[in-house]
């Protein structure tokens, strides 16, 4: 787990206005119950469009900048030393993973004719209506596996606290969707996970929090579904509200640092998250990016992804049905695409060219030519 040490921090000028702004757009909401739901989106988010931080995927090797000016040591990138592209070693195993799943019966025996891959979502009410939007989506899509079945276990008001316990209700109903599916335990072979902590926090002591449930949150996922092999993250989309609300900035932002960091543990070998039956107890599934939903308000990333007022409904929290649509666009585009997933979400996947070897077996190999 890492431990970042924030430095002082120089300047709260731009915190103080905006959070006073916020409040006082909040109280006005609340003074007016007869505001109608487009009203109150227009209330609430018609904050200024204040910049917040570069996103991880554009920061690269770059170290965040807090809002108020405050340095940090943490770096960007969605993977170690700046990089938004897996670890050579990390992408193998995920592809040779990947390669594994295939249609299983009730017991979890290879039924390449009747089984079924059980892909399931948890998570809280953004991941809830984020899903509902891809399962819609994907639904009549004929490119995909016709075995495929997917399971949405994400629930409103459960965020990463209520899923870290293993005992919690939210459990128990994601297996009732999951039955619901008429999927069983030993048939779910991959998951989607997004989550968070509410509210705002310090830096990094609130990301670190987050890091930690995400942890049990893997963990509990393995125990209960022992099949599942592959699961993707996803961390929140840009908030208008600072500091105030259910997932304010920089909070919203800072919460990509908890779902980086847990992934570059397993990269560095945690033994808590190990997928890898040859090095010891099994305990998580291999762990990826989905896509990084993070932008800048109305700021272009890299790749042009902007998220607007029009995206989120009046509180600034959750996404709104063009919001939602968007998520699922870019769900889709990656499942469709990434190399860890084609051979078991589309119906006729293309080939994929093989990686070199590990760079230790590629010297073994020279050795014995001589070379």
């Amino acid at each position: 787990m890492k431990r970042l040490t924030p430095s002082p921090s120089p300047s709260h000028s731009l915190r103080v206005p905006l959070a006073l702004l916020a409040l006082l757009l909040t109280l006005s909401l609340l003074a007016s119950p007869r505001s109608s739901p487009a009203q109150a989106q227009e209330r609430i988010c018609a904050l200024p469009d204040f910049h917040v931080a570069v996103p991880l995927n554009d920061l690269g090797s770059q170290t965040y900048v807090r809002m108020d000016g405050e340095q940090t040591d943490a770096q960007g990138g969605l993977y170690p030393n700046g990089s938004n592209t897996r670890p050579p070693a990390h992408e193998r195993a995920g592809r040779e993973l990947a390669r594994q799943i295939q249609p299983l019966d009730a017991a979890g025996d290879p039924d390449p004719l009747n089984g079924k891959v059980g892909f399931i979502a948890l998570g809280m009410s953004n991941a809830f209506i984020e899903f509902l939007a891809f399962e819609k989506m994907a639904k009549d899509d004929p490119d995909l596996h016709p075995r495929l079945t997917l399971a949405n276990g994400a629930q409103g008001g459960q965020t990463a606290e209520d899923w870290a316990d293993p005992l919690n209700s939210s459990w128990v109903i994601l297996g009732q969707r999951v039955a619901h599916k008429k999927l069983t335990p030993a048939q779910v072979q991959v998951a989607w996970i997004k989550n968070v902590h509410t509210g705002p926090g310090p830096f990094p002591e609130k990301p670190l929090a987050l890091q930690a449930d995400l942890l049990k949150i893997v963990q509990n996922l393995k125990a209960k579904y022992p099949n599942v092999q592959l699961a993707y993250l996803t961390s929140r989309t840009r908030a208008y509200t600072h500091p105030y609300g259910l997932s304010p900035e920089p909070a919203a932002y800072e919460s990509g640092f908890a779902f980086k960091w847990l992934i570059e543990d397993q990269i560095h070998g945690s033994p808590e998250l190990n997928y890898n039956p040859q090095r010891g107890p099994v305990k998580a599934p291999w762990l990826a990016w989905s896509p990084y939903l993070w932008a800048d308000g109305n700021n272009p990333r890299s790749d042009g992804l902007v998220w607007t007022a029009q995206d989120m409904e009046w509180d600034c929290t959750h996404p709104s049905d063009q919001g939602a649509a968007k998520i699922a666009d870019m769900l889709m585009d990656f499942f469709k695409s990434d190399a860890t997933t084609m051979a078991w979400f589309l119906a006729s996947p293309p080939a994929q060219p093989d990686l070199p070897p590990p760079a230790d077996v590629s010297a073994v190999r020279a050795r014995k030519l001589g070379r």
